[in-house]
């Protein structure tokens, strides 16, 4: 009997070493710091009274041209890193030393939208978990670098990628593929932890005899997209997961796509045993715009109009804020947060209210906001010290155009273009704090351009981020004050991390072609 349960008592005693370590605020174990998506630090040694006095401990330089856009993860003094494209190491968290190196053979040639990138580890127990380039996921052996498994998702020749990483729910590792601009069919995935064997799959754009099908024109659904590229949250007292969902396919042609296209640009929440969808939020129906929701679905606890809620937050790409109820997928608010001329707000259920003559033509059509929309993939923050929610922005409009839509396995199907040229004079990029419930700005903190960087807040009140000049900040988290930067010499696509060293605090960040660890 013993040696029938040995994998699932092995599991079960993973996951219970695994929860007494989550409860170390000293470690990172996931992309946002925490299943619910805050990439908030506990941690209040580095405060807004000594930030000023941060310096560099060490630098980890790595090989290769392609954007830096992972999340260390850190667990009891060892940091782990995915490396572009799909190589890892393990380094001492005090030194930078390399404990270890994983190296990856790729196929000479992968089609994929935005660069030769990696987000990340997946972790749990003794095991590292990574999407790669050619559509697989595997799981290393964290103390050694070895390979455990080796599972393919799907054939990568017909377009699809991983870039995403994983979320280990259980004794699950769930992650999605990449895609959504070559004409694929998004889906997530769900592993086993021990074997790699799949246990689930959710078709993020449904097909015949599934729930949405009819939101397709005829075979559109086969080429929808709907790529997954950013990691989920998950609630482990309803026991679901929410992830946000890419553009449909083609980008800016709707006229071959006709209908809302579910679940493109949407959360999906889905039961994290089964996979089954328990309920979906579209917040761009019949995108045009390329404006994914692949944003971080942060989850809070707060009253809201007098009322003690399970809220779901997010700043989505098409310009809007919302706040929904993450138990039933209910609206509850949705407001503005940078310029946009494409809806004339939201109406009850939180549908887009579109105003005519914003579609991409032949001929261009300018619509704020920017095609990378009024924030992107990079990381938002939620804080429990100050309350208020605090989101990477980005300012400014594109002008859209409408293009034919032939569709080709493994090539580029976009149905049009864009350009920014000419249309710049007013872009920007800023770190705002929202007031969660109302959408209300706080405070901002102006950059001079558009942000591709993250943030992290603290215990200590302050919240960190990078520049596209690449500069790393320290800002007040109550006023948005500069306390505090660095030059770091290459363009920051990354997000902050905390962790202790020793029992000393430090702050992590990627930035050009390396990993820069500060500490006071």
């Amino acid at each position: 009997m013993l040696a029938e349960r040995g994998p699932e008592l092995r599991a079960a005693l993973i996951l219970a070493a695994f929860v007494a370590l989550a409860q170390d605020a000293g470690n990172w174990l996931t992309y946002s710091g925490t299943d619910d998506g805050h990439r908030y630090s506990k941690l209040d040694q580095v405060h807004r009274g000594n930030v000023a006095d941060l310096r560099l401990k060490w630098v980890f330089q790595i090989k290769g041209r392609e954007k830096f856009e992972a999340t260390p993860l850190v667990v009891d003094g060892v940091m782990y890193v995915t490396l572009p494209p799909n190589d890892a190491v393990a380094l001492e968290a005090e030194t930078g030393m390399k404990l270890w190196e994983y190296r990856r053979n790729l196929p000479p040639k992968i089609n994929n939208c935005c660069g030769q990138v990696n987000r990340g580890f997946g972790l749990t127990g003794d095991r590292l978990f990574m999407t790669t380039l050619d559509a697989h996921v595997i799981a290393l052996d964290r103390k050694t670098g070895r390979l455990l498994w080796d599972r393919e998702m799907i054939d990568y020749k017909l377009g699809y990628a991983g870039t995403v990483a994983p979320l280990v729910v259980k004794d699950k590792v769930i992650t999605g593929v990449a895609g959504g601009e070559y004409g694929i069919r998004g889906f997530l995935d769900a592993y086993s932890v021990e074997d790699g064997s799949r246990k689930w799959r959710f078709y993020t754009v449904p097909g015949p005899g599934e729930f949405g099908r009819e939101t397709w024109a005829g075979d559109s659904w086969k080429t929808g997209g709907a790529s997954i590229w950013l990691t989920g949250s998950y609630d482990p007292a309803l026991n679901i997961t929410y992830w946000g969902t890419g553009n449909p396919g083609p980008d800016w042609n709707g006229k071959v796509r006709e209908g809302d296209n579910l679940f493109s640009d949407a959360v999906v929440a889905l039961d994290a045993d089964t996979g089954q969808r328990k309920w979906h939020f579209q917040f761009t129906p019949h995108d045009t715009h390329d404006w994914d929701a692949t944003q971080i679905m942060v989850l809070v606890d707060r009253v809201f109009k007098g009322r003690m809620r399970k809220l779901l937050i997010t700043a989505n790409r098409n310009g809007f804020y919302y706040v929904l109820d993450r138990a039933t997928g209910e609206f509850l608010l949705g407001e503005p947060f940078v310029k946009q001329t494409w809806a004339n707000g939201l109406d009850a259920s939180g549908r887009p209210i579109v105003l005519p003559g914003t579609d991409p033509t032949p001929e261009g059509r300018r619509i704020y906001p920017q095609v990378a929309g009024g924030t992107n993939w990079m990381s938002p923050s939620y804080s429990p010290e100050t309350g208020w929610f605090y989101v990477p922005v980005r300012e400014g409009s594109s002008v859209y155009f409408e293009g034919e839509a032939d569709y080709r396995p493994g090539t580029r199907f976009q149905g049009g273009w864009f350009r920014n040229e000419g249309v710049m004079e007013d872009w920007y990029g800023a770190v705002r704090a929202l007031d969660p419930l109302t959408g209300k700005m706080m405070w901002e903190h102006r950059l001079m351009r558009p942000l591709w960087a993250g943030l992290m807040s603290t215990a200590g009140g302050v919240v960190f981020t990078g520049t596209e000049e690449g500069y790393f900040k320290a800002l007040d988290s109550r006023t948005g004050k500069e306390l505090w930067k660095a030059t770091l010499g290459g363009q920051v696509v990354a997000s902050p991390v905390s962790f202790l060293s020793r029992g000393r605090q430090r702050v992590a960040i990627a930035a050009g072609n390396a990993l820069f660890v500060f500490g006071l």
